[in-house]
């Protein structure tokens, strides 16, 4: 098999990418409504509520992980926050918006290894870069009227850390233990259960 087939989606690639992206996408929406809930529980530091930023990021490198193919992170994350918009989210349609921004951070750090490396810091790099995807966005988006250094960097900063952590890590975490299950047999993270 070529490189250029084995970055060709299989029917079972569609349909797992979209089964995370739908189940992330009802997230998402709880996820929202979990973030207003907690909104006066920050108030000694309301840029620390972006700790809770990284699950909105998780599906873009779960899929760059298990589907490892072009396109998958930002197909998972965008169609999580399709979902997401449909559900009725607060936010209304600009998540989709959002959701494409954070899937290009994942995606460029799998491009960045050609689609090749799927191993802890590749992960760890993905997470961070779809958090630095949602920082710029809401930096300029949803955060522009507030005070620059006292609410707008520490909330970016917090936004990729968190998601770095959560996204990163997590989604590496949470492909091992699936690939450990057996379910994940199909995909090469199955497959690569010891490299995961």
């Amino acid at each position: 098999m070529s490189h250029t087939d084995s970055n060709r989606w299989r029917t079972v690639d569609i349909v797992v990418a979209s089964v995370i992206a739908v189940a992330f996408g009802v997230v998402f929406w709880a996820w929202g409504l979990l973030w207003s809930a907690t909104g006066a529980a920050f108030a000694f530091f309301p840029p620390a509520q972006a700790l809770l930023y990284g699950v909105w990021l998780i599906p873009a490198v779960l899929a760059g992980l298990i589907i490892r193919k072009p396109g998958a992170a930002l197909y998972c994350e965008t169609v999580a926050a399709i979902v997401s918009a449909l559900l009725g989210s607060q936010w209304a349609s600009i998540v989709i918006l959002q959701g494409l921004m954070q899937g290009i951070g994942a995606e460029l750090a799998f491009a960045a290894f050609r689609y090749r490396s799927f191993r802890l810091p590749v992960a760890v790099l993905a997470g961070a870069l779809t958090g630095l995807g949602a920082a710029i966005f809401d930096f300029v988006y949803w955060n522009k009227a507030y005070e620059l250094t006292a609410y707008r960097i520490p909330y970016a900063l917090i936004t990729i850390v968190s998601a770095t952590v959560v996204a990163g890590l997590g989604a590496h975490l949470l492909t091992r233990a699936l690939a450990n299950t057996g379910v994940l047999d199909r995909f090469p993270a199955g497959r690569d259960r010891a490299l995961v």
